[in-house]
């Protein structure tokens, strides 16, 4: 097994996804789309049985098209037996660092771990002088975490805002709003 680059932030803990996991992660996918399903008229088996069936395409894509992704499981040490909260997947390019997926489930959303594994990151990026960068839904709630924690819109591709941070201007943004 490969060792974990990712340093995960204090009170996570971070470990490769396996297929024990499918369930849960199939699980978090769901609970980002939900909202999106809502109007259609289907049952609730059907929309269940779609999300699963749009997660087992994403799952696959990720596997061919990253293979050097970290698929990491974002957990939350409790007492003997630390709890799944997420998902993060890392990929590392020669001129960035690529965010290829975060999510946490929702019982754990507005916690301010999704904040914590981002500046994680970011701190890897600033200490090998890297850009962050990640496609991210225009109509996405996070959409104003990563403007915040300094991330600027550098592309659009469909619904997609490909939203990148500098290390440079990362800190010139946190600096301002001090």
């Amino acid at each position: 097994m490969t060792a974990i680059r990712t340093t995960p932030p204090s009170g996570l803990a971070l470990r490769p996804i396996t297929e024990a996991d499918l369930p849960f992660l199939a699980e978090v996918y769901a609970s980002t789309r939900r909202d999106e399903l809502a109007p259609v008229p289907w049952t609730d088996d059907q929309k269940t049985r779609f999300l699963r069936w749009q997660f087992d395409n994403q799952h696959r894509y990720y596997q061919e098209y990253y293979p050097a992704c970290e698929f990491l499981i974002v957990e939350k040490p409790d007492g003997s037996s630390p709890e799944p909260i997420g998902r993060l997947y890392v990929d590392r390019w020669p001129d960035q660092i690529r965010l290829v997926d975060i999510a946490l489930h929702p019982s754990h959303r507005g916690a301010g771990h999704g904040s914590a594994l981002l500046r994680s990151i970011m701190a890897e990026g600033r200490a090998s002088r890297l850009a962050v960068s990640i496609h991210v839904e225009a109509n996405n709630p996070a959409m104003s975490l990563y403007r915040r924690l300094g991330f600027v819109h550098v592309d659009t591709n469909g619904v997609y805002h490909l939203m990148r941070w500098e290390p440079a201007a990362g800190e010139a943004v946190r600096s301002a709003t001090r």
